[in-house]
């Protein structure tokens, strides 16, 4: 019986070693590492990987009605057009006992509904789930399809006459984090305004307390109007810092995102870099982990922020009574 070592035959393994260690080797030689030691032996240039130039800012490919479009709304656009063609392609045919393509993809819709559901209960957890999933695949989708080798080197020339490229990250435009943090804003307060009315704005506006010292002091009441002070302005002041941790929620996500996704995308280039080919295999999959991390963490603080914003008012409500 032929021996076996991870489920291969070991010669076919040896030989699959031999041509990783193969390609790594020449990858190292044909790389700046290499060059720097053994100088140039003469390898063609298509071995080597072109000396990276990351820019922070997305490039304008076209415009149009004079509002340009750059390299990160097409990859977004693309994300899109992705997203809605694996559903339509899953959707279209379902069966009751689903093949791998379908099992998959309602595993993990399974395992986002779940989530919501035990995060937010059972109701709240139903109306949160359109939103989480949709910003968690699109965030990671945008993330996983940038990692598609030849993603960002397929170039075009502008109507000005620049070369620039065609496809970029999504996540890695400072812009695409700020809107989807700014969705993320938009959702809360929606479903905190919509669940409580208008005294959910009283979450951030809590000068009631203070009017009415300040009403006790007009009207004489000096001495009721000063215990009363104090605590109206700590409750005021409560409400000042619960403004500002809303408005620090919109950097904090849009920072963290932008932050790891671009770190991510400027590990890669560098990896190929120095040693192009098999190197940079490892970093791809951390980068598959990464992206799903950071939808995980953007989808599921906008679970827990509105929960919070939908449950804040009505705790509030029920310990008073008690």
């Amino acid at each position: 019986m032929q021996r076996r070592f991870l489920g291969l035959p070991l010669p076919v393994l040896a030989g699959v070693l031999s041509v990783f260690l193969a390609l790594l080797a020449i990858g190292f030689i044909s790389g700046p590492l290499g060059r720097s030691l053994f100088g140039d032996l003469g390898l063609p240039s298509w071995l080597s990987v072109p000396r990276p130039e990351p820019e922070l800012p997305a490039e304008e490919v076209f415009q149009i009605f004079g509002f340009p479009i750059t390299n990160t709304i097409i990859s977004a656009w693309l994300t899109i057009i992705v997203l809605v063609g694996f559903s339509w392609a899953i959707t279209r045919r379902m069966r009751l006992v689903p093949g791998r393509l379908q099992s998959a993809f309602e595993l993990l819709l399974g395992w986002l509904y779940d989530l919501c559901r035990r995060v937010a209960g059972e109701e709240n957890g139903r109306r949160f789930f359109p939103v989480v999933a949709t910003i968690f695949l699109f965030v990671a989708f945008n993330a996983w399809l940038s990692l598609i080798p030849g993603f960002g080197s397929i170039m075009v020339t502008t109507a000005e006459g620049h070369h620039v490229h065609l496809l970029r990250g999504a996540n890695t435009d400072i812009n695409m984090p700020l809107a989807l943090a700014l969705i993320s804003f938009v959702f809360v307060e929606y479903f905190g305004l919509k669940s409580h009315g208008i005294r959910y704005l009283g979450r951030f506006f809590n000068v009631g307390a203070l009017l009415a010292s300040l009403g006790q002091m007009v009207r004489g009441r000096l001495r009721a109007g000063l215990n009363g002070l104090f605590t109206g302005f700590i409750h005021a002041f409560v409400g000042l810092l619960e403004t500002l941790s809303e408005l620090v929620r919109i950097i904090s996500f849009t920072f963290r995102l932008f932050g790891n996704m671009t770190a991510g995308e400027i590990l890669l280039l560098i990896a190929a870099f120095l040693v192009p080919w098999i190197f940079a295999i490892p970093f791809y999959g951390l980068e598959l982990l990464v992206g799903f991390v950071q939808a995980l963490i953007f989808g599921g603080l906008t679970l827990v922020f509105l929960t919070l914003a939908v449950a804040h008012h009505g705790e509030e409500a029920a310990s008073a009574k008690h």
